[in-house]
């Protein structure tokens, strides 16, 4: 396009997605007259039925475990909070950035990842289950707020962007969008970027719900080179901080110090590279935002500790069996007869498997148990299986 550079993409780097270039939405749209179509999407979002309920999602710890613990909306959050920060710097667009962010886990299940595999070990025999294909239909069907079309009918960055992973036969059924995993192609700098936002934010942030949960203790994290180093400057700046204070200082600078690295890194590939517009980043043949070799080492060991020490651990364990219990029972249950659904969900599920058959009543029972919260599946297994989880 040329002309005068709109005010939403002014100061922006060429290789950013530009609204003046964007894909556009699936249904056409007048363009929103005092923000941008990045911020409408990011709007829109946060508006969204999903997007409230994240608040009583798991992150790690279920729900009901304590009031100060992560959760699927307190993590969103920290996501947007470190994309925007980091966009702002590489001259990336802001609001497609968070956008992206806080869409990222639309479609997460209730219990964590431990809900999204039970989901897709019941809908094995019906195209399986992937959250990032789910956080996709949510805002592209499931959400139902506009009288003009399905969903939040967001733009094809955004939409891009919330789809980090996807199976080659689910590639192949969603046209455009399923392209770059089939062709080995990137997504845009923000989507790119909002990836590595999620897995910062969860890595350092469950160091936090890990020690105040009792799973883990700073003793512990002293041979996990990242917090040890980062403790040792707070313990030589403060030597008598407090052992709350302590955690809180070390996790800040741990964070600071990926995210530099990651702007560092970035900016050294973005320069050899020299990419001139958002459609060369995509024909590339690997991800420009990135850690340097040294820190993705440490990065990924700090991973692999929370994975043994927290993730597995035998209260977290104990929590999973439970919840893959009751999914497993609702789902059973769902299946075997749909009037137990809510009346909207069960004519959906009619409706579905007037279409696809088996597979379609299958897909509603799994939209209907994926978007709900860790309380509320407690619930309905009380109320459909008259028992307590």
């Amino acid at each position: 396009m040329t002309g005068a550079v709109p005010d939403h993409d002014r100061g922006l780097a060429p290789w950013a997605a530009l609204e003046a270039t964007s894909r556009g939405r699936r249904y056409p749209e007048p363009p929103p007259g005092n923000r941008g179509e990045f911020q409408r999407d990011r709007d829109r979002i946060v508006h969204s039925n999903a997007f409230r309920r994240l608040v009583y999602k798991t992150q790690v710890f279920v729900n009901h475990e304590g009031d100060l613990f992560r959760t699927r909306l307190t993590h969103s959050l920290e996501v947007a909070q470190i994309g925007r920060t980091v966009a702002r710097v590489l001259g990336l667009s802001e609001p497609l950035t968070e956008a992206i962010c806080l869409a990222h886990d639309l479609g997460h299940t209730p219990f964590g990842h431990a809900g999204q595999d039970v989901l897709n070990a019941c809908m094995r025999e019906f195209g399986g289950f992937e959250h990032n294909l789910q956080s996709l239909r949510v805002v592209d069907e499931l959400e139902e707020r506009y009288a003009s079309f399905p969903g939040l009918n967001l733009t094809f960055e955004c939409r891009e962007g919330i789809l980090k992973h996807c199976s080659a036969a689910n590639a192949r059924q969603i046209g455009d969008l399923g392209r770059r995993f089939l062709e080995r192609r990137q997504p845009s700098l923000e989507a790119q970027l909002a990836n590595l936002a999620d897995a910062i934010a969860y890595n350092n942030h469950d160091v936090d719900d890990g020690v105040r949960a009792g799973l883990i203790s700073l003793a512990d994290l002293a041979d996990v080179p990242l917090f040890a180093r980062q403790q040792d400057v707070v313990l030589r700046s403060y030597p008598e901080v407090r052992p709350k204070q302590l955690l809180h200082e070390t996790i800040r600078r741990m964070i600071n110090d990926v995210v530099s690295d990651l702007i560092d890194e970035t900016r050294r590939r973005i320069e050899a590279a020299a990419p001139s517009s958002v459609e060369d980043v995509r024909a590339l043949g690997e991800p420009l935002v990135a850690f340097s070799a040294g820190k993705a080492d440490e990065h990924y060991a700090l991973k692999r500790f929370l994975r043994r020490r927290v993730y597995e651990h035998e209260r977290v364990l104990a929590m999973r069996e439970k919840a893959v219990r009751i999914l497993e029972e609702l789902f059973a249950a769902f299946m075997d007869d749909v009037s137990r659904l809510p009346d909207e969900h069960r004519d959906t599920a009619l409706r579905l498997e007037a279409e696809a058959g088996a597979a379609g009543r299958a897909r509603a029972v799994a939209d209907y148990i994926a978007g709900m919260t860790d309380r509320y599946a407690f619930l309905e297994h009380e109320r459909v299986l008259g028992t307590r989880g």
